[in-house]
């Protein structure tokens, strides 16, 4: 059973059933199984839930031969931040026009815990108190996934809905894009899909960038209910 619901509409980003799409997919599909493992530590912590996934993600990949990425956790961006998962390549090789060593991301995702651990941190899958540790602010500055023009945000929905979820994200951009010039109402999540009998949703928002090499980032938002 699924509803759909919009906010604005989705014109650009990359061509549907590249790799970065296809893994991104593969993502998508893995979370409630990884969610439901009969003999998995229910953890709430964020590290803990990233470590969790990305073994998940590697054994899955195995197992249902999956067979394009490998998956890594906590993947260096630059010399001061790092991303909490990416997939790469499995062999070097060129991929929709580029060079990829085994090294170079193929897609990158940042994992927030909706809500957030405490009240300062509230609106950090968005933006952070210094105004660079949110979840979609660090793909605009260009500190995440600088080189990529598609890119992802897990969220963990420990509580409250998804679509409560969505109208609060939007509420939230909504409100910097009046006090701001660095955020428009652009920037909003658009057309949130919710999957109820796997307890998933999933939307997207495109976002132009400051100091990166891609001027535009389309995120997928796979949002998965714990």
């Amino acid at each position: 059973m699924r509803s759909d619901r919009s906010q604005g509409q989705i014109t650009s980003g990359i061509i549907p059933g590249t790799m970065a799409e296809k893994t991104l997919q593969f993502v998508k599909s893995q979370l409630p199984k990884w969610r439901d493992m009969p003999n998995r530590p229910l953890v709430t912590g964020e590290e803990e839930l990233n470590g969790q996934l990305c073994k998940w993600l590697n054994v899955a990949a195995r197992r249902e031969n999956f067979s394009m990425a490998y998956f890594q956790h906590e993947e260096r961006q630059g010399r001061k931040h790092r991303v909490d998962l990416s997939a790469l390549p499995l062999e070097d090789q060129v991929i929709e026009g580029r060079n990829y060593s085994i090294l170079d991301p193929i897609l990158v995702l940042e994992c927030k815990r909706l809500p957030s651990p405490t009240r300062d941190r509230e609106r950090e899958y968005v933006t952070g108190n210094d105004k660079r540790s949110g979840g979609i602010q660090r793909f605009k500055l260009g500190l995440h996934g600088t080189k990529l023009n598609y890119a992802g945000i897990i969220g963990y929905i420990q509580a409250d809905t998804f679509d409560n979820w969505f109208k609060t994200i939007n509420d939230w951009i909504s409100e910097l894009a009046s006090s701001t010039s660095e955020w428009s109402q652009d920037d909003r999540l658009a057309e949130l899909s919710v999957d109820l009998l796997n307890r998933i949703a999933s939307c997207e928002s495109i976002h132009s960038r400051i100091k990166a090499e891609s001027a535009r980032v389309r995120l997928a938002h796979l949002w998965v209910s714990l």
